[in-house]
């Protein structure tokens, strides 16, 4: 059957059906009053224009010729459209949606107000919704919408339309309503409303009240009224309203306020401002027929600043302090500087977008932000960037991105060689660059007897080496980015849909990376505490500083006494918020590993185990190359890729270890100067310094402080990062206004408080097989035990390495962002647990404790019933 309905997942996938109707069906079965409906998928219409010709230089001749071509639907198509809207109780409305192509951009997408300038049909017998479906097809071909797509960029004939038939429900009051004022931004709730049918509200053909709600208080703008009604065969028609409706408004304040909740747990559902439709029953019911992201008015030819947070928060979570934030700028800084060089950015063409390199990153209302167009006018320094920049955009989670174009191709054909040079030596770089690291830290003992002087001799010398050398570990991103993707490309093309699973297992096996072996490493020291029963109670039940000096003061014997020393002298930089310079890890607070010991102690992890898990993963991945892909030559050539990968993969994990230690030798000498500034009666204690930047720290030695009131400073800013941290956060994606303070702009916050509803299935991309029922861990903070997330799925926003010692203890987990690559994912697949990641909204949509089953293979999450 040509049809879709409700229970097929192709209902809530936009290219099939249009961003329309997918946000139509998640609303609805996420209990929303919405109409039922059936959808006529894209593919029919492929079917039916299939005889159309290719545009000429006369649009409009072939615009018109193509809408002639469109002669009607197919007998069996036509048979299910009638029983369809039978089954709906009579009249239907028939609707045409322009579907979104594989970059996101359709009609009524998120990130894109696409107009599809198509037709819809109202108050349609059952006998005559084919014709209207072949009508909504044709007008894929109307004038305007083909020179709508020309203005735009697009292909005459690049609109695909799918149909949505609905049954038509008889309001007597109609309504849109945006959840944010659509001028400004601002919190106030926005609504139009109307006696008749919605189209009177749509079309602005009868007369409107206007109703802007905030909070409890409601204020109406009340006109005469005109109204659009259903009229026989003639269709819609606008009289004048009786004259007992005439002075009262549409709307009475109560009826305003439901309607404006409506629109307000709309938007959280979504994540971002909404603009509804709806029709309201002479019981008062109110029914909700479309949902679309609001288009909100901006001053003209006003510039906007564009920000993203999308991979950043794995990094920098929350709130960050002055301290963190400072020396994140500087590492951005010099780190992508020494980048840019290496992939052959002359000095000249970085000195004239040195003010860009200063501004990566910004921090607004607390959190850290790429500033995304000081990164596209450096990324747009580097030779042949085109050719990566969707892929960049995507893992950005710039979902519009757009495919390089042929003039792409030839611009970037002449930097190719010197590419493919630098990729020859980039595993001698590597080498050469963890050679230095390791060097360098291990020559950093002592520092508990280092002067302040010394410290920051040490901090600076530290960091003028990371500007000359760190670059080496972000052009192995970009090679990664680049393979992964002709990697995945060559799967689909070989093997199918399954490319991301296969690809995922073959990723595992392969050498130890420094993240796992860390892992590895506290897997073997809790094997030897569970071997001691005396000491494995004494981890569950004692306090942890108190075993943890115990343990290393040999009370517990000599052998696990060296490889607890030992786990710390490797592995004391890896913690949750490694990078967050106010958050502690293991070298400075030791007992945190006896936390991290206790669920796996409990669980009865064993590295053997570790190891066979990935075996086996390797094993079933292979197992399905063989099924999938008979051609022994294609899967020798999958395998070198994927071994490529692997190596990309491996050294990505190692770096990224080589910045935690960064970050941790970076702590220890700012620590170590907040006590000296204790001492010296500067500050009241340690903990003040990381709310002070890097250079107020040193200009207290260096004699450069303006402000020489540190403890002044502190209170100020401690007082501000306590506000922020109680604030929602902000949209992962936002603009700001070029000319005006960041501050003065931030855009209203989406508060997932307001949601009263949920999907019972949500869906993100399969990372990690295997399925799971346990209740769900939402962890927005993970400063938490990881005994609290045993047996139990984690749900979070993303994670970072940190998280390593919470996800030993999970059954499976669920992030909202991340790809096939993110440390999650990977994390996923070495541990052997189901994993779904890019799941939109999950922490919001599923509560705390709730029972929920995971698909790793699938790729779904289900919320289980209490």
């Amino acid at each position: 059957m040509t049809l879709i309905g409700p229970g097929d997942d192709r209902l809530l996938d936009a290219t099939v059906v249009g961003h329309k109707f997918a946000r139509q069906a998640r609303l609805r079965d996420a209990g929303f009053a919405v109409p039922e409906f059936v959808c006529v998928p894209a593919s029919a219409f492929d079917a039916a224009t299939a005889g159309v010709t290719t545009p000429g230089d006369d649009l409009v001749a072939w615009a018109e010729k193509a809408k002639a071509a469109v002669d009607g639907v197919p007998p069996t198509l036509a048979r299910d459209l009638v029983a369809a809207a039978e089954a709906m109780g009579g009249l239907v409305a028939v609707r045409a949606c322009v579907v979104a192509d594989e970059h996101g951009v359709g009609e009524d997408g998120a990130t894109d107000a696409f107009a599809g300038l198509t037709d819809s049909f109202l108050y349609v017998r059952p006998e005559d919704v084919p014709a209207a479906v072949a009508r909504c097809w044709a007008s894929a071909f109307n004038p305007e919408s083909v020179a709508y797509r020309v203005r735009r960029g697009h292909a005459a004939d690049s609109a695909r339309v799918a149909v949505g038939v609905q049954r038509m429900v008889s309001g007597t009051r109609s309504f849109v309503a945006f959840s944010r004022d659509p001028r400004t931004g601002g919190a106030t709730g926005v609504i139009a409303a109307a006696h008749g049918i919605g189209e009177g509200v749509v079309q602005e053909r009868a007369d409107v009240d206007h109703f802007y709600v905030d909070g409890d208080d409601v204020r109406a703008d009340v006109v005469t009224k005109r109204w659009m009604v259903a009229q026989g065969d003639g269709g819609p028609v606008t009289i004048a309203v009786p004259a007992e409706l005439a002075a009262a408004p549409v709307l009475s304040d109560d009826l305003a306020r439901r309607i404006n909740d409506l629109a307000g747990k709309v938007e959280a559902f979504f994540g971002l401002p909404q603009d509804i439709e709806g029709t309201i029953t002479p019981d008062g019911r109110v029914h909700l027929v479309q949902a679309r992201p609001v288009v909100f008015a901006a001053p003209p030819d006003e510039p906007r600043i564009p920000w993203s947070n999308h991979n950043i928060t794995e990094s920098f979570p929350g709130v960050s302090g002055a301290l963190t934030y400072s020396q994140a700028r500087e590492f951005y800084k010099l780190a992508f500087h020494d980048a840019y060089r290496r992939l052959g950015v002359s000095e000249r063409r970085l000195a004239d977008k040195k003010h860009h390199l200063d501004r990566m990153i910004g921090l607004l209302d607390g959190r850290v932000y790429y500033r995304l167009d000081a990164w596209f006018a450096l990324h747009g320094q580097i030779p042949a960037f085109p050719l990566v920049r969707p892929w960049w955009e995507q893992s950005m989670g710039l979902n519009d991105a757009k495919p390089p174009t042929r003039a792409d191709f030839v611009r970037a054909l002449p930097t190719v060689p010197g590419l493919i040079g630098r990729l020859a030596r980039l595993r001698g770089s590597v080498r050469g660059f963890l050679a230095w690291w390791d060097d360098l830290v291990a020559g950093a003992d002592g520092m508990d007897r280092w002067s302040p002087e010394e410290l920051i001799a040490f901090h600076r010398g530290l960091w003028a080496q990371v500007g000359e050398r760190w670059g080496i570990t972000l052009m192995n991103s970009v090679y990664l980015l680049s393979w992964a993707t002709a990697t995945s490309a060559l799967l689909r093309r070989w093997v199918g849909d399954d490319d991301k699973r296969i690809i995922g297992g073959l990723l595992l096996g392969g050498a130890e990376n420094r993240s796992v072996l860390g892992v590895r490493s506290a897997i073997a020291l809790a094997e030897l505490v569970a071997a001691d029963p005396v000491l494995a109670a004494r981890v569950q039940d004692d306090p942890a500083d108190d075993v943890w000096a115990d343990i290393v003061g040999g009370v517990h014997g000599k052998r696990v006494a060296a490889a607890a020393t030992e786990h710390l002298r490797r592995y004391g930089d890896r913690a949750l918020h490694d990078l967050k310079l106010e958050e502690p890890s293991p070298r400075q607070r030791p007992g945190m590993i006896v936390d991290m010991l206790r669920p796996m102690v409990r669980g009865g992890l064993t590295v053997a185990d570790s190891r066979a898990k990935e075996r086996a993963s390797r094993v079933d991945a292979e197992a399905d190359l063989r099924a999938r892909c008979p051609n022994p030559v294609r899967r020798t050539v999958i395998r070198s890729l994927a071994a490529g990968l692997r190596w990309f993969v491996k050294t990505r994990e190692d770096t990224r270890y080589c910045r935690s230690q960064l970050y941790g030798l970076t702590r220890e000498v700012l620590w170590r100067l907040g006590d000296h500034l204790v001492a010296a009666g500067r500050l009241d204690e340690r903990a003040d310094v990381v709310d002070l930047t890097v250079e107020e720290v040193f200009g207290a030695y260096d004699g450069t402080l303006i402000d020489g009131d540190l403890r002044g400073i502190v209170a100020r800013r401690r007082a501000e990062r306590l506000a922020a941290t109680a604030r929602p956060d902000l949209d992962a994606r936002l603009s700001t206004a070029y000319d005006r303070p960041v501050g003065d702009g931030l855009p209203a916050r989406v508060d997932a408080a307001l949601l009263g509803v949920r999907p019972a299935q949500l869906r993100g991309l399969p990372s990690s097989k295997g399925v799971v029922r346990y209740p769900a861990r939402v962890v927005l903070d993970p400063s938490i035990a990881p005994e609290s997330c045993r047996d139990r799925i984690i749900v979070a926003k993303e994670t970072d390495p940190g998280w390593l010692f919470l996800m030993t203890a999970a059954r499976g987990m669920v992030v909202e962002r991340g790809t096939l690559l993110s440390h999650t994912a990977i994390t996923g697949r070495l541990l052997g647990i189901p994993t779904v990641v890019a799941v939109p909204g999950a922490t919001s949509l599923i509560e705390d404790g709730m029972m929920i089953e995971v698909d790793g293979a699938a790729g779904t999450v289900r919320l289980l019933p209490a």
